[in-house]
């Protein structure tokens, strides 16, 4: 009886220390697995363990075109013991096929460490996928960064300095780049030329869009055709850009001042309405004047004239000034003119400052949906 009782505890003892050397050998091969943060790489050392560690014939991961040993891929007409990779959501990220020697069934044993170095598998993949997310995530953020320091190097600089005027402006963008664009240029013959027009769409593509606007604007801002020819052969050209430009059309509104008699002509394609504020005179809207440039060839453009007497103002501005939202409830341009209206500042720094606390007060500081370009104009009288 003693006897019997002396071999049952031998044993017991030989198989917890056969667990004990396969617990160790399981957390040797999940230190191999984890060792390294390159998808391929894990992979490959799943594939040298399960042939190495478990002396099987060959090991696979098909869809990812990588074996080990005889590939188990080869043997269509067995149906050959496999784990799936899956990721926390249960997604089946790859799949490991094994092909036991001989053709033999797997031992408990051997099925059991699988089964674990197969789970041990999918977390050290989902952690390689994961960080090449991350690097390549960190290198596009990176381009976005440069890009929109390009893109704000591409604004006005420096503002001309006019005498008995104010001339200020404003451009946040809702993403790192935008499809808002705004231009100030000045001419030979003392007249000021200014643009602000806004891509359609958002991000990377109307940024880039936005950019050759620019540099077609300024070349066609030296030749001094007049204001309505201008904005005719912009359209011309954006149309001539092909179809991806034209789907990126552009909305503009033009401004041509002459600082020494207040005389301005205004050229509107398809963009937001311009306000002009006038002393003691309605507030005079400069609606659009033809289609957003680039959606149709050949387009023609009416010119409005006026005129900035001392204690105008003008604001020009993009939709996403009038397209804030405080819940359904759009700020609209109704309610921007009569912020403009009513605004006692007197410069236009001061003025765009008030504009923008006002459309914050309005969506209760929600997220911003839209690109945002104002420019704000005043004629100063002599007391200002």
């Amino acid at each position: 009886m003693e006897a019997e009782r002396q071999i049952l505890g031998n044993s017991e003892t030989i198989d917890l220390q056969q667990q004990v050397a396969r617990l160790q050998a399981l957390l040797e091969a999940t230190r191999q697995v984890h060792s390294t943060i390159q998808e391929e790489e894990v992979l490959k050392q799943v594939l040298r363990i399960v042939v190495r560690e478990l002396e099987m014939a060959g090991a696979a991961f098909a869809s990812a075109g990588l074996s080990y040993g005889d590939d188990p891929s080869a043997a269509h007409d067995v149906q050959l013991p496999s784990w799936p990779l899956e990721d926390r959501r249960g997604d089946k990220m790859a799949e490991l096929l094994v092909l036991p020697p001989d053709g033999r069934s797997l031992t408990l044993y051997e099925a059991d460490f699988l089964e674990g170095l197969a789970l041990q598998a999918a977390v050290a993949l989902e952690n390689a996928r994961n960080h090449k997310r991350n690097l390549e995530f960190a290198r596009v953020q990176q381009d976005l960064d440069a890009a929109r320091n390009i893109q704000r190097s591409l604004l006005p600089q420096k503002l001309p300095e006019i005498p008995g005027y104010s001339l200020s402006f404003r451009s946040d963008t809702c993403y790192e780049v935008g499809g808002d664009y705004l231009d100030i240029v000045e001419q030979s013959d003392g007249n000021l030329l200014i643009a602000v027009a806004d891509v359609a769409g958002k991000g990377l593509a109307s940024a880039i869009v936005s950019i050759s606007f620019r540099s077609a604007f300024r070349g066609m801002a030296a030749t001094g055709l007049s204001l309505d020819e201008l904005a005719a052969r912009m359209n011309q050209h954006h149309w001539a850009e092909g179809e991806e430009s034209r789907r990126r059309y552009v909305t503009a509104i033009f401004l041509k001042l002459d600082p020494r008699t207040g005389e301005i002509e205004v050229v509107n394609a398809g963009h937001n309405p311009g306000f002009l504020l006038q002393p003691g005179a309605e507030p005079r809207q400069f609606d659009a004047a033809g289609t957003p440039l680039g959606l149709l060839p050949g387009m023609t453009y009416s010119l409005e004239k006026g005129r900035m007497d001392a204690g105008s103002r003008l604001l020009f501005y993009t939709d996403g000034l009038t397209e804030v939202f405080r819940g359904d409830e759009e700020f609209g341009a109704e309610r921007l003119l009569n912020e403009f209206s009513t605004c006692k500042a007197s410069n236009a720094d001061a003025i765009l400052e008030a504009l923008w606390s006002a459309l914050t007060a309005f969506s209760a500081g929600g997220p911003q949906g839209d690109d945002m370009t104002a420019l704000a104009l005043c004629r100063l009288t002599e007391t200002a």
